[in-house]
């Protein structure tokens, strides 16, 4: 049997560069098939949850929401505010955790299956390609093709067709930057009156085009590190879109189809040299050199694959989900102790972030001594000034919010009104004495702890440190 991957010459280049280093366009045959009627079922599903997602209100809270400049973000209709930055932090290890348990045990599956990127490219804007263009012969050929009226209009059907979609992704993605309501608000006041919204619409929009138009997978081997991360995430074990080579080589390696000829007697492998997976990958590659930095596992090539096995009387699975040791050496998928280790760890970060969401304060409350003020005598009382800000974290309005000292005993007198009225998802600022009797404090420097009361309701705790006279012993 001839070993597989002898030559591995083919590491040293990518699909989308020539000889010379220069850009290297790939028109892809258009995949059919039983994985590709499933990919568009979930990218369509996918695609619906995506557009959706910004416009949907959960008890008047975008559901999803990401807004860096104003330091907002809605997920799942919960706000979420900079104080809260440590369940961030919690929420990117669970995904990066789940990230490396899914591609160790799966390969690059979310790549073909629910990346955006792959999504917009291979089943909105290359459907649309295939439509106006035609398929790969019909691209190669009006690729080369001098400029003539058919050329022209053919090109800019398809440009302006995927600049409109593009301008709709662009709006679609500011949505989950600024919010859905000022999205609305600039299509009803027009782009004048919300001109820096306006020009973020147009620079995402041009973005997005030279992604889809030019850019394309070169997005996934150049820019997105995902690719890279697979070389020392992925092993033997790990089930992938795969070539089995045992089968497709066999003792006389792979040859063309001839009819009526019995390819067991000859030694030959099942694969038949036809060359349409790789005509079929929108990545370039040959998938029988095995695993490669630019394969997305997109199943392409696995339908086209069957569907050659099926013409020439051959079994189907010649290129199939499997792992390197089911190819070469029969053995079942077993859960290994490393997959088990990832599992652990991805049990334990959710666990911590279920337990921090449901220990989460509805206000986040921040006292300090006001700076550069010193205390004050009041009789046998100290007396400090100290500045408060409160954040309402949830949907509700609080009406009567006060503060309490809880130790050591002591008074807060406010500046301005008693209670403070908090609204929904709103921050209040303000100012407050706390007067504490001398004989109570610590020394110079004394720990005081402070309860935020909504009526009679406890609603936060916090301590702030508070100055009194330096003892001599």
């Amino acid at each position: 049997m001839s070993e597989p991957y002898e030559d591995e010459s083919f590491r040293d280049t990518i699909g989308t560069l020539d000889k010379e280093g220069k850009r290297k366009f790939i028109f892809p045959k258009k995949p059919h098939g039983k994985f590709y009627e499933y990919r568009k079922y979930v990218s369509y599903f996918l695609l619906l949850i995506l557009i959706a997602n910004p416009f949907i209100k959960v008890n008047g809270n975008q559901f999803m929401m990401f807004n860096v400049i104003e330091r907002r973000f809605n997920i799942f209709g919960f706000t979420f505010w900079p104080q809260d930055f440590h369940l961030f932090v919690i929420s990117m290890l669970v995904g990066v955790a789940f990230i490396l348990l899914f591609t160790v045990v799966f390969g690059r599956i979310f790549c073909g299956w629910i990346c955006p990127q792959t999504i917009f490219l291979e089943l909105v804007f290359r459907r649309i390609e295939y439509w106006i263009d035609g398929d790969r012969g019909s691209q190669m050929r009006l690729d080369k093709q001098q400029w003539n009226a058919e050329k022209i209009r053919k090109r800019l059907l398809k440009w302006f067709i995927f600049f409109i979609i593009s301008f709709l992704i662009a709006n679609v993605f500011l949505a989950y930057l600024v919010g859905s309501d000022k999205l609305l608000l600039m299509i009803e006041e027009g782009p004048l009156q919300q001109s820096s919204n306006f020009i973020s619409l147009l620079i995402f929009t041009g973005v997005f085009y030279f992604v889809f138009v030019w850019f394309r997978e070169q997005v996934c081997i150049i820019v997105c590190p995902y690719g890279r991360l697979q070389g020392v995430l992925l092993d033997n074990k790990s089930i992938n879109v795969a070539y089995d080579f045992v089968r497709g080589e066999k003792e006389a390696g792979r040859a063309k189809f001839k009819k009526n000829e019995d390819r067991a007697l000859t030694g030959k492998g099942d694969c038949i040299d036809c060359n349409q997976c790789v005509n079929v990958c929108p990545m370039g590659i040959d998938i029988r050199n095995g695993t490669q930095l630019e394969c997305t596992n997109c199943t392409a090539c696995i339908d086209e694959c069957d569907t050659i096995m099926e013409s020439v009387n051959l079994p189907k699975g010649l290129i199939r989900y499997a792992s390197e040791d089911e190819i070469e050496k029969k053995e079942p998928f077993k859960f290994t102790a490393r997959m088990k280790g990832y599992s652990a760890v991805l049990v334990i970060l959710i666990g911590i972030l279920i337990g921090m969401l449901f220990l989460r304060n509805d206000v986040q409350a921040s006292i300090l001594r006001l700076p550069g003020q010193l205390f004050e005598h009041k009789g046998d009382k100290i007396s400090n000034v100290f500045t408060y800000k409160l954040i309402n974290k949830t949907i509700k309005d609080f009406d009567k919010i006060h503060f309490e000292i809880l130790e050591p005993k002591g008074v807060i007198r406010s500046v301005g009104q008693k209670q403070i009225s908090l609204k929904r998802e709103a921050v209040a600022q303000g100012t407050f004495f706390i007067e504490i009797d001398q004989a109570l404090l610590d020394g110079d420097k004394t720990q005081v702890k402070i309860g935020v009361y909504n009526d009679q309701v406890l609603l936060e705790t916090t301590t702030t440190n508070f100055l009194g006279p330096r003892t001599f012993n």
